[in-house]
């Protein structure tokens, strides 16, 4: 999925809804073996990514695509998350047990953090200075939320999500003080949402408000509007976080797999798993017709494979080949205007 901006990481054109844009043919796939995660860094004006279960590698790219950094060794490297003042990469190690911390100014490792046998870390969020990880290997129902304090004697402890059962890593995603639980994959998908305080996760409220087979979360920079891809949904729908009541529905096509909020949280871009037009859009939050729709010229979005770059003038997309599960990375121009 990954792939390589102007002459390198491909520029899409733009297009309103009802012509949507050409994607440039030819996307070279990037040197991990899956897609985990995309992780904007604007500060450094880079893009790190990883392979996920299958991979070993954190790759750097800078502001044209170009692969400019590779971090090795991180055992299954999924969830990333940057630490507050933007100096540390930390990287969710499926495969390896652990959280590592990555310099981004070297892109070498400075420190590991064991979370014990056979959790296998897969999703990571930050609060402050304490990172909360979704863990929980295969389907044994053995899932739970962690938290990483990097500053303290005894920097890892599990079980931080109460009564909440899940089947395998949950996907955690915060913003504020507020940190949402989900339950991925399953039928019916649960959500569940904490306020972190003093180090420790309170339960607000959880429900099944996504539908089956959740893919995706995103949270306004404030925490207070929740929104959720599920593969059921031919919607992205948003949700209050204090009640979990809708907050309306943005339309993405049969299998929605992907949510991505802009950093001012005016907008708001969808994906489905589909080669069909609009397989991305963009709109307006609380509007209901897109101000860009994108088609990916046969190649389909990867699960959480949207985001946006801080300064809002590009919406990255991480593509996959339907037999090729390397990624290709894809710029969408112009997302907003």
């Amino acid at each position: 999925m990954f792939r390589r901006f102007v002459a390198g990481f491909v520029a899409l054109a733009t297009c309103v809804v009802v012509a949507p844009a050409a994607v440039a043919t030819g996307l070279d796939p990037l040197p991990l073996a899956g897609f985990g995660q995309i992780l904007v860094d604007d500060a450094r004006q880079r893009v790190y990514l990883t392979g996920g279960a299958s991979s070993n590698t954190v790759v750097a790219l800078d502001s044209r695509g170009r692969v400019v950094k590779k971090a090795d060794g991180q055992f299954g490297a999924t969830g990333l998350v940057l630490s507050a003042d933007g100096k540390t990469l930390f990287a969710a190690l499926a495969t390896g047990d652990a959280i590592s911390a990555i310099s981004t100014e070297t892109f070498k490792e400075t420190a590991r953090y064991p979370t014990g046998p056979q959790t296998c870390p897969v999703h990571l969020a930050r609060t402050g200075g304490i990172l909360w990880f979704g863990y929980g290997c295969a389907d044994a129902w053995t899932g739970g939320v962690g938290r990483l304090d990097p500053a303290a004697t005894a920097p890892v402890s599990l079980n931080e999500q109460g009564e909440a059962l899940f089947q395998n890593a949950p996907l955690v995603r915060a913003a504020g003080d507020t940190v949402v639980a989900g339950q991925l994959a399953t039928s019916l998908s649960s959500t569940w949402v904490y306020r972190a305080e003093n180090g420790a996760l309170t339960r607000i409220v959880n429900g099944e408000v996504a539908g089956s087979n959740l893919t995706d979360l995103s949270l306004t920079a404030t925490g207070s509007t929740l929104f959720t891809a599920a593969g059921s949904r031919a919607q992205v729908q948003a949700f209050a976080t204090e009640s979990l009541a809708a907050q309306g529905a943005y339309d993405s096509g049969h299998s929605a797999n992907a949510v991505t909020i802009s950093k001012e949280s005016t907008h708001v871009a969808t994906g489905a798993y589909t080669s069909r037009p609009k397989a991305v859009s963009v709109y307006r939050l609380g509007q209901t017709t897109a101000v860009r729709s994108y088609e990916l010229d046969g190649y389909v979005l990867a699960d959480r494979g949207l985001a946006f770059s801080a300064d809002e003038k590009s919406l990255y997309a991480v593509v996959q080949g339907a037999n090729d599960p390397r990624p290709r990375l894809v710029v969408l121009s112009r997302p907003f205007d």
